[in-house]
């Protein structure tokens, strides 16, 4: 007998099934980008609790951000092949299970590899989730729900710090690790349903070639985190370096020789992806740049408190969330190019007005709450135009491949901005708000690179493969459908 796909569950022809898969791929990406944020506030208690160095406990971000950003690219070929709710669902199941060990951790090594073994799991859910999202939403709704999912990591950034301030402050940094669990038990529930519907779509991707990307993208991120820190001529720094061109063109080669590569460099023959993957690089850059430069600059120029810079950040995070929904949900649909270039542009235009204006009075009112409006108008508008324009130049069985190696340029980005910074403030001549505003000089530079490559963003639709006369596939018109919708006036 020959073996057949599984059988369709509840939801396969149901109309909820599109909206129960937007529903859990935001819950899972809230998850995910939540303690990427709110865990740095724990970070002083951790300390305190185990007898340990700052720089030692910094690992606990660090551990779960080295991870994440190296099995971005690789994890999303395996949800396209194994069925992006399965490895939805299995990140989402190891994610709430290393919360729980982290939560109780008796030892600090503990608490670091269930932190690592955390970011490997928001690595698997976060491209299969947008890759979940695209495959079974309608492409006239696509645009409105890249939008809704691109909010729902905004609105955790918002959070995170407030959040997380709240609960060390009143509560135990323990607690914050157990708020993952009631969310992350509802969606494995909910998400059993989803998944009982979804047949295997492909074989196991490389993954010896999965193995030596994760190796070079840890690796880059692992150095220039470090760099700051232990010098860049340092032997680790240097080793850290080899290995990240060794592994990559490792990769490349097994990429360009293997049937099923861990690495899609077949998506970059398409102009727009090429080009979205490099704004994503400069859009990491600069987001991760103002996030932990507006920190640092509130507690050490405005003599803030943690908390109270966590309440001070959260209003630009809240804007982006709503802008990310909104975008989506237009009358009219605004293309790509549009929105990654007018949102650069509003960014730049923010970090340019603060790299002027800020000095050591603190200026909430007038001129740091108008500024994050502003920003969080640009940072909503280039999410969605950078997700959208990567994702809709990808064929459907790409979705989550797409998704994973743009978002990982983003982190890859992130970690350089990070770096960026940590140099500037230390070399910047002057003293007070200076060294603060040659960063934001510098995020402004990098704004404004994005808003060229914004420019050049064209949305064209995706090569697919050429259906069977007598089984036409609906997904490739599906896509071609969404990719039209999206082209607006540049053709």
């Amino acid at each position: 007998m020959t073996p057949s796909a599984p059988s369709p569950g509840p939801l396969a022809d149901s109309p909820r099934r599109p909206f129960l898969a937007l529903l859990l791929a935001c819950a899972g990406t809230f998850l995910s980008f939540l303690d990427a944020t709110v865990t740095n506030l724990a970070v002083p208690p951790i300390a305190d609790g185990f007898d340990a160095s700052l720089t030692t406990v910094s690992w606990v971000a660090t551990a779960y951000v080295i991870p994440f950003a190296a099995l971005l690219a690789p994890a999303g070929p395996l949800a396209d092949a194994l069925g992006r709710a399965r490895v939805f669902l299995i990140g989402v199941a190891v994610f709430t299970a290393s919360s729980l060990l982290i939560a109780l951790a008796p030892t600090l090594p503990l608490l670091l590899g269930a932190r690592a073994l955390q970011g490997l799991a928001a690595a698997l859910l976060v491209p299969a989730s947008l890759g979940l999202v695209l495959a079974e939403i309608p492409a006239e709704r696509r645009r409105a729900a890249i939008g809704t999912w691109s909010a729902a990591g905004a609105l955790a950034a918002a959070a995170g710090p407030a959040l997380g301030g709240l609960v060390v402050e009143a509560l135990d940094w323990r607690v914050l690790f157990c708020l993952n669990l009631p969310v992350g038990l509802w969606v494995l529930i909910a998400g059993r349903r989803l998944a009982a519907g979804e047949p295997r779509t492909g074989r196991l991707p490389d993954l010896a070639g999965g193995l030596l990307l994760a190796l070079c993208v840890g690796s880059a991120v692992y150095g220039l985190t470090q760099g700051p820190d232990h010098g860049w001529s340092s032997a680790h720094v240097l080793a850290a370096a080899g290995v990240t061109v060794l592994a990559g063109l490792a990769t490349a080669l097994r990429a360009l020789r293997h049937q099923r590569p861990a690495l899609r460099l077949d998506l970059f023959r398409s102009r727009t992806f090429a080009v979205a993957s490099g704004v994503s690089l400069a859009y990491g850059i600069a987001l991760f740049t103002t996030m932990l430069l507006g920190v640092l600059f509130l507690t050490g120029a405005w003599d803030y408190s943690t908390l109270e810079a966590g309440l001070a950040m959260s209003p630009a995070a809240l804007v982006t969330a709503v802008v990310g929904i909104g975008v989506g949900r237009l009358p009219a649909a605004l293309p790509p190019r549009t929105l990654v270039a007018a949102g650069s542009a509003l960014i730049a235009s923010s970090t340019a007005v603060l790299a002027l204006l800020v000095d050591t009075e603190p200026r909430f009112w007038t001129l740091w709450l108008p500024t994050g409006a502003v920003m969080g108008v640009g940072v909503g508008m280039a999410t969605v135009g950078i997700s959208g324009a990567a994702a809709l130049s990808a064929p459907p069985q790409h979705f989550a491949a797409a998704t994973g190696t743009v978002m990982a340029a983003r982190q890859v980005g992130g970690a350089l901005g990070i770096a960026a910074t940590a140099v500037i403030i230390a070399e910047a001549a002057g003293t007070g708000a200076e060294p603060y505003a040659a960063v934001y000089w510098f995020a402004t530079a990098v704004n404004l690179a994005a808003v060229v490559g914004g420019l050049a963003l064209r949305v064209t639709a995706p090569p697919v493969p050429q259906p069977a006369a007598s089984a036409p596939s609906a997904a490739p018109q599906s896509t071609s459908a969404a990719v039209r919708n999206l082209e607006g006036d540049q053709r």
